[in-house]
């Protein structure tokens, strides 16, 4: 840990302190900074702000860093699957098995670090860093949006947080769903012995609707709309009901050789514009 002190320049007056620790610490993840504010260590003033607060020329910042987990920008050439970019947004495939962001025990090859990559190619150009509006697990493939500047970060994130994003997945599940639609809700929590995310008394209310588009011999391709983005929460509802997602081992899903989750469909506005955008990808669980 680094004690750090910043004084804020002329060009810097009025800028919100989220963002102005964003461009000092252009390698350190944006959730890693929020969180250093919000646990208080990060003064301004000899005062503890939001990352919201509006910065004065020549405020006075101190702020304890971990400068070690500036891995979470490091640029890697990484292939990307991209299905649309303009100067503010980037769409893409990511495959399953990548992780988004890096994490304590894997650090490096992960879609951050691609964008990374990706998005400053250009020496000559202003540094862009990557703002995750949204995730994806580990295992699970599919679309996800990624701002390329500040604003459009805030203005995808207050969609996402209003829920006028519409998402669906395709998963391929463990038997013969009978009925044709249908929703599944529940309490969803943490079993801190287990380290396990499943139904739990006492946890967050989640609700996901479903709708069978084929169905197999053994196996139902379902489309799946998580009304609330709880997590793991499509996963833990599908077992729920008796038909787990295949290659969910945790779950009973089997051990098949991924996770066959995929986010399919992916509509937002754009962050300029407000025009409506949407964006679709096959499931490929072969």
């Amino acid at each position: 840990m680094q004690r750090i002190e910043l004084t804020v320049e002329p060009n810097e007056n009025r800028k919100r302190l989220e963002d102005l620790l964003c461009d000092r610490f252009r390698l350190l993840s944006k959730m890693y900074l929020r969180e250093v504010v919000r646990t208080g260590a990060c003064e301004v003033n000899g005062r503890h702000e939001n990352i919201g607060h509006r910065l004065r020329t020549n405020d006075f910042i101190e702020i304890t860093l971990d400068l070690s987990r500036e891995h979470s920008m490091l640029p890697q050439d990484i292939h990307l699957d991209i299905v649309f970019e303009d100067d503010e947004i980037v769409v893409l495939n990511k495959p399953p098995g990548m992780l988004v962001h890096p994490s304590h025990r894997e650090k490096n090859g992960t879609l951050l670090n691609a964008l990374a990559f990706h998005l400053n190619r250009d020496p000559n150009q202003k540094t862009i860093r990557p703002g995750l509006v949204h995730r994806l697990d580990k295992d699970t493939s599919g679309l996800i949006v990624v701002a390329k500047d500040q604003r459009s970060h805030r203005v995808l994130c207050r969609q996402f947080q209003r829920k006028t994003v519409e998402k669906r997945y395709r998963a391929l599940v463990h038997g013969i769903v009978l009925q044709n639609e249908g929703k599944i809700a529940g309490e969803i929590g943490r079993h801190a012995e287990l380290k396990f995310w499943s139904l739990k008394e006492g946890g967050k209310a989640s609700e996901s609707r479903f709708t069978v588009i084929k169905r197999f011999k053994n196996k139902t391709l379902l489309e799946l709309e998580p009304v609330t983005g709880r997590t793991n929460q499509l996963r833990i509802h599908c077992a729920s009901i008796g038909h787990p997602i295949v290659g969910d081992k945790e779950r009973g899903g089997g051990g098949d050789k991924r996770l066959c989750l995929h986010a399919a469909r992916l509509v937002i506005r754009h962050p300029s514009t407000s025009e409506f955008m949407e964006f679709s990808s096959d499931a490929d669980f072969s």
